[in-house]
């Protein structure tokens, strides 16, 4: 046994010790697996089932590199909340068991994005708001928080309760970080806040010695185990490895989610009202004819998206193609100007802010093949084009696997029942898999393993698939389908969780179901915020929640709350996804089946998340009914329930009743 290898082993004992848990062999064998990837530089891709304590998995041997090598460890999980949890629980338990192994104690730091620092610029000079908002003082923050005043007011007031915290936090030393500070809005923390690209820089602010952002860095670039998310080290892989300090080593947690999320970071929109607000930001800065120019092509857009269709954009000669070279021109035209001056702060930050109109036009102009440009619709903001990669497999390949040894990690990284799926999505072939670590020499040579999970799938849960229903359609859920959900419910007693392909769906559903079973307390996604919606759904134990996306993912509910888990058909990306059709037609140019490497992949990966949502503990039972028969019918069947735990399956909607009537004791 190498000496990584025991000192994870050592520290992992430590940390379950200290916990009062009990050793899982899954987590030992996942700690001696990424210990031995740090030394072999073959990349791990370890998936690590719920319940299997996989935080303590891949921190024991993080640290233990750090000891042993004194080099940087990076852990980049899915979500900021994610990040709160190690910070707050996994890691404090972590460090506790290294020093009581070693006398050591690592320093651990975490990461952010710049938008969730306050900004002291921004807050001691005034941001976009009007500052007729901010009069009032001490009686209009007491009113608004009374829930008086208008909007505009109680906007202040909040802008004015976070500008007394961003003082009181520079005093103290602290970060100014959005998730410490008093309860505002979206629009409330913009005023406090700035972008990267409007960032004055630390030698240019006047208040850049005290720069919350700076800070946040020098404690990262002191640490040896820094926590940061997928979209900064998104950000990192982009622009060339300057977001994140140096490292040797590097883990992602919840990397089932890492496509999802850089493609997130690396794509990009334009709409009228952005270019609008842009130009009237720099009026006072350019004569009349380059700013009613520049003022003019928000309508030159909004003409071009209202003659668009709501598809991809594949031709030159489409008018947003048009459009967005119109606005590159005039945008550069308006930088040239704005750039003569470098000594006035709001000047530079307005300058940055038409650069970005400038490189989101260019890009949508230039209308490559390694894009994809398309025109979407909504109620609350219009028309709008967005442009995003096509693919961001090579952007992981040859920006963070081809120059950093990295362990994958996830509850849910085989489709199919293999990992080849998810490592391909990636940019990890499989030419470059290796069995042998010893006899691997290629930068990009990776291997897989799956640790299991503590939980008996068989034994504590159902998959039922209700075969004898009708395939789903577009006209919403049909009367069978409905009656099904209310009699499972029933069998139940509420305790379900409906996950739902669409809004409208899970709406139908919460109306009948509400009129056929009046004694339940049935929630849906849009009564309420969701983050009020889910935490009834745990604490009321005999109510039920449906939804949609939001919920297939990162809902935690163990116990008897979620006894049944309703999917009301195969999660496929919807058809007039422009960014999913043209990957799938990539695949199919390619020579590959573009329907399984993308349509069923994607629906297999949520799948699996949606039916996870069911067994959170040794001690849950319940059953998974899977409404839609395509998952027993369909060639592509076998490869979804292949993805899916290995539940005890049945076709009898009759065995799912009585089993869900004996956990209410009904029977």
């Amino acid at each position: 046994m190498s000496s990584g290898v025991a000192d994870a082993a050592a520290i992992l004992a430590a940390a379950v010790g200290d916990i009062g848990g009990q050793s899982r062999p899954g987590q030992e064998t996942m700690a001696a697996a990424v210990a031995e990837a740090f030394t072999s530089g073959v990349h791990l891709l370890v998936q690590a089932g719920t319940g299997t304590g996989k935080s303590l998995g891949y921190l024991a041997p993080a640290l233990a590199r750090c000891l042993e090598t004194d080099d940087r460890v990076i852990v980049a999980t899915a979500t900021l909340a994610l990040q709160a949890q190690l910070a707050n629980k996994d890691i404090p338990t972590a460090l506790e068991a290294v020093e009581e192994v070693t006398g050591k104690r690592p320093k651990a730091a975490i990461l952010k994005g710049r938008t969730n620092y306050a900004c002291l610029y921004r807050a001691r000079q005034g941001g976009l708001l009007e500052q007729d908002a901010l009069i009032g003082g001490e009686e209009l923050v007491e009113a608004a928080q009374k829930g008086g005043g208008d909007d505009v007011s109680r906007l202040g007031a909040e802008v004015l309760a976070l500008r007394e915290w961003i003082e009181k936090q520079a005093e103290s030393k602290g970060l100014a970080d959005r998730d410490d500070a008093p309860t505002h809005t979206s629009r409330g923390w913009q005023q406090v806040s700035i972008p990267s690209r409007e960032c004055l820089g630390v030698a240019t602010c006047p208040f850049g010695a005290e720069c919350f952002v700076e800070a946040s860095r020098e404690r990262a670039r002191d640490a040896q185990l820094i926590v940061t998310n997928h979209a900064l080290l998104a950000i990192n892989a982009m622009h060339g490895g300057t977001a994140l300090p140096e490292h040797s080593a590097l883990i992602i947690d919840e990397a089932h989610e890492l496509v999802s999320r850089m493609t997130t970071a690396a794509t990009n929109e334009l709409t009228p009202p952005l270019v609008d607000r842009t130009a009237r930001r720099v009026l006072t800065w350019l004569d009349d004819d380059l700013a009613t120019d520049f003022l003019d092509m928000s309508d030159v857009l909004r003409e071009a998206l209202d003659e668009s269709e709501l598809v991809r954009i594949t031709e030159a000669s489409a008018p947003l193609v048009y459009a967005a070279a119109q606005i590159r021109d005039v945008s550069r035209k308006v930088v040239s100007v704005l750039g003569k001056v470098t000594d006035d702060p709001e000047r530079t930050q307005a300058t940055a802010a038409v650069r970005e109109i400038f490189d989101i036009a260019e890009r949508i102009a230039k209308l490559e093949e390694t894009d994809v440009v398309w025109v979407s619709h909504s109620d609350l903001l219009g028309r709008m084009a967005h442009v995003a990669p096509l693919d961001v497999s090579g952007l992981l390949r040859n920006k963070v696997f081809s120059e950093t040894t990295t362990v994958l990690t996830s509850a849910t990284l085989t489709l199919g029942g293999t990992f080849e799926p998810v490592a391909g999505s990636v940019g990890l072939r499989g030419v470059d898999k290796v069995d042998d670590v010893a006899a691997a020499g290629d930068e990009l040579a990776w291997r897989a393993l799956d640790v299991g999970s503590p939980f008996d799938y068989r034994r504590q849960g159902i998959l039922y698939t209700a075969r004898r229903l009708p395939p789903p359609g577009r006209e919403g859920l049909t009367d069978q389908t409905l009656a099904e959900i209310a009699q499972l419910m029933w069998a139940a007693e509420g305790r379900t969780l409906g996950l739902f392909a669409s809004r409208r769906a899970a709406e139908q559903a919460a109306e009948y179901c509400r009129r056929e079973l009046p004694h339940l307390t049935i929630l849906c996604q849009g009564d309420a915020q969701l983050s009020e919606l889910t935490r009834r759904f745990t604490n009321e134990e005999d109510s039920s929640l449906f939804g949609t996306m939001s919920l297939w993912q990162g809902v935690d509910v163990p116990g008897e709350t979620c006894q049944l888990v309703i999917i009301d058909k195969i999660p496929f990306p919807r058809p007039d996804d422009p960014l999913m059709q043209a990957r799938k037609k990539s695949v199919e140019d390619a020579g590959g089946n573009g329907f399984m490497t993308v349509a069923a992949t994607h629906a297999a990966l949520l799948l699996a998340q949606g039916a996870g949502r069911l067994i959170r503990r040794s001690e849950d039972r319940g059953v998974v009914a899977m409404l839609d028969p395509r998952l027993l019918t369909a060639r592509y069947g076998s490869f979804l329930r292949a993805s899916l735990p290995g539940f005890w399956a049945t076709e009898d909607g009759d065995v799912a009743v009585q089993a869900l009537r004996r956990l209410r004791g009904a029977e």
